[in-house]
C-alpha cells in the first residue's frame, strides 16, 4: 500500500498548545494540583472570598509584589511554595477556568503581569543559586539513582521561565500596545548581556555542559533545552525573520534580491511517491508475466512513480495514462508537464516524436527554482575556453574575452546573470579594520566562543542519547533524571505509560536540539560566513555526520508516525476535563493523527544540518560516501512529504558522481526526481561523474586549511591583546612597506627634499650593526 500523502506545515514550531504540553512529562501531572494548593492556601488569606480572576489589575500586580517578595526568604522550603504559586498563575489559574481557551487566555494575561512586575530577574537569581548548590550536586553524583524529586525547585524555575519566554515570544491579533511593547522589551532583554556580562543563552549552554560533564546529573535537561531553544528563537528571530534579515542584507550591499522566497517554494511543492523496495519490484514482475503485455519493461529500475502504477483503488484508465513512458519521465507526481499537455489532448496520439529543440531550452520554466551558478564554476569554465581556444590561460580573471568566440562570450554572460554573489560575506574580513555591529547574534557568538567546541559536543552527546537507534550503556549520559518517578511502576499499565512517557520525552529532546543547532548555523552564516564555518566544523570534528545517518538508520516511517503520546493528559487537557480511566487498549491505541509533528520536523531539522555541513565541502561529501549513507538516505524517500524528500534529494545529489555507473543507472527515478525537485546548477556535472572535483580527497588538509583561515578571522576580530605589548613583530619586508601611512597633505611638494635630507644624505654605518650595544 502506498503510504499517504503528510498534510505537515513546517515552521519555527509547533501550535502553542502543543509546545507548552511538551514542557510537562506525564510523571509530572500530580503536580499541578500541587501548585494550585500553595496558591490557594496563600491566596485565600489576601482575596476574602474572592476568586483571581474577579480581582481587579490593581489588586492583582499587589499580591504578585507580596508574592516578591516572598522569594526573597531564606528558607527553601517556604521559597519552593511561593515559586509554585507563581508556576500556578503562569499556568493560568486553571482551577478557575472552564475551556482550554480560558486556561491560555489567562496565562497569557498572567505572564505579561508578572514580566512587568519583574519576575523573571527575581527567578534568575534563584536560578543561579540553585545551578551552583554545589551541595545538590554532590548529593545527586553520589545517587545511584536520580528521580524527579532531586530536581524539583529547577523544574519549578524552568518551568515558570519557559511558560514566560514562549507565551511572550508568540504574538497574537489582539495584543495590547503594551504588550508588544514589553515583547520587544524582553526580546532585547534576552539578547543582551546584561545577566553577569552575558546573555541568557549562555547560563543555559552552561547548565549543558555542567550536566554532560557528570558534574550536575539531576539537572532537568528536557527543561533546560526547550528553554535554551525558544530564548534563542525569541532573540535572534525564526525561519521568516531569517528571510527578511537576507533581503535587508543584500538590499545593504547593493545585491540583486533573491531569485525566490525559499520557504514558499518548499511549501509549494508536492511529494514524489517513494521508491520501491526488492520485494515489491519482484511482484511487479511477476503481474507483468500474467498479461499486462503493454506494461514498460524496464522494471529493474528503483522507480519514484512504482507505487502509483500498482495502487489497486486507481482504475485502469488512469493506470493507462501513466504507463506512456514520457509522462512518467516528465511528471514524476503523476503530474503531466504543462509543455507536453497540447500534445497529449490531440487525438489520436501518434507515436510520441523527439522533441524539437526550443522546448529543451523552455523546460527549467517549470522547475521549482531558478538556476544558480558560483564565480568558481565561471573561472573553471573560461579557464577551459581559453586553453582550448587560444592555448593559455589568466588565472583568476572572469571579465577579459579577448580572442574567444561568439558563443563563449554569450555562455559568460548568462552564467553571470544567474551567478550568486557568495563573497559578499567575506568581503569585510578580507578589508582591514571592520565595524563590527552589536547585533543579538554577535553578542552570543562572543559569550559562546572561549567554550565553543565544549557546547557543541554536550549536544551532540544529549543527542545521542535521546536518539532511538543509541543501544543503553553504562557510561552514557542519564537524560531521564527529570522523567522517572521516586518509585518505580509495579504494574503493567503504570510501565506502559511510563515507556511511553520516557518515548516522548527522547522524541522531544532531539525536536529541542535538531531545531537549536540549525537556528544557530542559520543565525551565523548569516551574520558572518566564518562564524558558521567554525561552528560546522565543530559538529564535523564531533562526528556529527556519522550521528545523524545513524539517527537515520531506523525505520524512519515508523519513528514518525509514532503514538508516545496520551491526549488525557496532555496540558491543559488534563487540568480542566475530568480525567477517564486509562487502560492498556486505549494506551496501546495511542491518538489518531496521521504523523508524529515533532518527530518529522526533527527529520527535516537534521536533514537540514547535515546539508549544511556537507554542502560545498568536498572532503565532507565523501564522508557521506564513506559511512555509505546513500541506502539510508533513501529509505528516507519513503516518508511522503514534499520539504523533507527535498533535502534527502540535495544530500544524494551532491554525492551521485562518487556512487558509480552502476548505481546511477539502477536509480534513474531518484535521478529524475534530482532534476525536477533540486535547485539547477549550471556546469554542475552531478549527473555524470566528470567532474573536476572528483580527485583524491585529502580530509585533514582541507579541514586545517579552513580552521588557520576562521583563527585568523577571530584573533583579528575578537583578540583583546592586539593593541598590547605582546603584540606580534612583523617582519615581512612586503607587508611592512604595503602598510597605509598617514602622511600631511603637502608632503608629495617636498618628497624630494625629504628623500635628500632624510636619506641620501644621512651617512648610514653598516658596521655599527655587527658591533655589540
Amino acid at each position: 500500500m502506498e503510504s499517504p500523502n503528510l498534510e505537515f506545515e513546517y515552521g519555527d514550531t509547533d501550535t502553542l498548545t502543543a509546545e507548552l504540553s511538551e514542557l510537562y512529562s506525564y510523571t509530572e501531572e500530580p503536580e499541578f494540583a500541587l501548585n494550585r494548593d500553595y496558591f490557594e492556601e496563600d491566596f485565600r488569606s489576601h482575596a476574602r472570598g474572592r476568586r483571581w480572576i474577579e480581582l481587579t489589575v490593581e489588586e492583582q500586580r499587589a499580591y504578585v509584589m507580596k508574592l516578591l517578595d516572598a522569594l526573597e526568604v531564606t528558607d527553601r522550603d517556604k521559597r519552593l511554595k511561593v515559586a509554585r504559586a507563581i508556576l500556578y498563575l503562569a499556568q493560568g489559574v486553571f482551577d478557575e477556568c472552564d475551556t482550554e481557551v480560558d486556561v491560555l487566555h489567562w496565562s497569557r494575561h498572567n505572564v505579561f503581569l508578572l514580566y512587568d512586575m519583574g519576575i523573571f530577574t527575581a527567578l534568575l537569581e534563584l536560578l543561579s543559586m540553585e545551578i551552583d548548590n554545589n551541595q545538590a550536586c554532590s548529593s545527586a553524583v553520589r545517587k545511584p539513582a536520580i528521580s524527579l524529586a532531586d530536581s524539583t525547585e529547577l523544574r519549578v524555575l524552568l518551568s515558570i521561565m519557559y511558560l514566560m519566554v514562549e507565551t511572550i515570544r508568540v504574538q497574537t491579533e489582539d495584543d495590547r500596545p503594551e504588550w508588544r511593547a514589553a515583547r520587544e522589551a524582553f526580546k532585547n532583554e534576552l539578547g543582551s548581556p546584561l545577566y553577569n556580562g552575558e546573555p541568557f543563552a549562555l547560563l543555559l549552554f552552561t547548565m549543558v555542559t555542567k550536566f554532560c560533564s557528570m558534574n550536575a546529573p539531576h539537572f532537568p535537561m528536557k527543561k533546560v533545552l526547550l528553554l535554551l531553544w525558544k530564548t534563542i528563537l525569541f532573540t535572534l528571530g525564526g525561519f521568516e525573520e531569517l528571510q527578511e534579515m537576507k533581503v535587508r542584507g543584500r538590499e545593504r550591499l547593493n545585491l540583486p534580491p533573491l531569485p525566490e522566497d525559499s520557504i514558499k517554494v518548499v511549501r509549494a511543492m508536492r511529494a514524489a511517491s517513494p521508491p520501491a523496495s526488492a520485494m515489491e519490484l519482484i511482484e511487479q514482475q511477476q503481474q507483468q508475466k500474467r498479461g499486462r503485455r503493454s506494461r514498460r519493461p524496464l522494471v529493474k529500475q528503483d522507480s519514484l512513480d512504482t507505487y502509483n502504477e500498482r495502487d489497486p483503488f486507481k482504475n485502469d484508465d488512469a493506470r493507462d495514462e501513466e504507463e506512456d513512458p514520457e509522462d512518467t519521465d516528465s511528471g514524476i507526481e503523476g503530474e503531466v508537464d504543462p509543455l507536453d499537455r497540447d500534445v497529449i489532448i490531440q487525438p489520436p496520439p501518434p507515436p510520441p516524436p523527439l522533441r524539437p529543440p526550443t522546448e529543451r531550452v523552455n523546460f527549467p520554466k517549470g522547475l521549482p527554482w531558478a538556476p544558480k551558478v558560483r564565480e568558481k564554476d565561471i573561472e573553471h569554465f573560461l579557464e577551459t575556453s581559453r586553453n582550448k581556444f587560444i592555448g593559455f590561460t589568466l588565472g583568476n580573471d572572469i571579465d577579459t574575452l579577448v580572442g574567444l568566440p561568439r558563443p563563449i562570450h554569450e555562455s559568460v554572460k548568462t552564467l553571470k546573470q544567474v551567478s550568486e554573489d557568495i563573497s559578499s560575506s567575506l568581503y569585510f574580513s578580507l578589508s582591514g579594520e571592520e565595524e563590527v555591529e552589536e547585533t543579538p547574534t554577535e553578542m552570543l557568538y562572543l559569550g559562546m566562543l572561549p567554550n565553543l567546541s565544549q557546547y557543541v559536543i554536550a549536544l551532540l552527546k544529549l543527542l545521542l542519547a535521546a536518539a532511538p537507534t543509541s543501544k543503553a550503556k553504562t557510561d552514557s549520559i542519564n537524560i531521564l533524571a527529570d522523567v522517572l518517578p521516586e518509585e518505580m511502576p509495579i504494574t503493567v499499565l503504570q510501565s506502559m505509560k511510563l515507556g511511553i512517557d520516557v518515548n516522548r520525552h527522547k522524541e522531544i529532546i532531539v525536536k529541542a536540539i535538531s531545531a537549536l543547532l540549525l537556528l544557530l548555523l542559520k543565525h551565523f552564516k548569516l551574520n558572518h560566513i566564518y562564524q558558521f564555518e567554525i561552528v560546522s566544523q565543530h559538529l564535523v570534528f564531533a562526528n556529527c555526520i556519522p550521528l545523524i545517518l545513524k539517527f537515520f538508520n531506523q525505520n524512519i516511517m515508523s519513528y514518525i508516525s509514532a503514538k508516545n503520546s496520551i491526549c488525557v493528559l496532555d496540558f491543559p487537557h488534563c487540568v480542566v476535563h475530568e480525567m477517564p480511566e486509562l487502560t492498556a487498549e486505549s494506551l496501546e491505541a495511542g491518538d489518531s493523527n496521521q504523523f508524529c509533528w515533532r518527530n518529522l520536523f526533527s527529520c527535516i531539522n537534521l536533514l537540514r544540518i547535515l546539508n549544511k555541513l556537507t554542502k560545498w565541502k568536498h572532503s565532507r561529501t565523501m564522508m557521506l560516501v564513506v559511512f555509505k549513507s546513500a541506502p539510508i538516505l533513501k529509505r528516507a524517500l519513503k516518508v511522503k512529504q514534499a520539504m523533507m524528500q527535498l533535502y534527502v534529494l540535495k544530500l544524494l545529489k551532491i554525492q551521485t558522481k562518487y556512487l558509480g555507473r552502476q548505481w546511477r543507472k539502477s536509480n534513474m527515478k531518484t535521478m529524475s526526481a534530482i532534476y525536477q525537485k533540486v535547485r539547477h546548477r549550471l556546469n554542475d556535472d552531478w549527473a555524470y561523474g566528470n567532474d573536476i572535483d572528483a580527485r583524491p580527497w585529502d580530509f585533514q588538509a582541507e579541514e586545517c586549511a579552513l580552521r588557520e583561515s576562521i583563527e585568523k578571522f577571530n584573533s583579528r576580530r575578537y583578540d583583546k591583546n592586539k593593541n598590547g605589548d605582546f603584540t606580534p613583530v612583523d617582519n615581512c619586508l612586503q607587508s611592512v612597506l604595503g602598510q597605509r601611512v598617514e602622511l600631511p597633505e603637502d608632503f608629495h611638494y617636498s618628497y624630494e627634499m625629504w628623500l635628500e635630507r632624510e636619506v641620501f644624505s644621512q651617512p648610514i654605518q653598516w658596521e655599527g650593526l655587527l658591533q655589540n650595544p
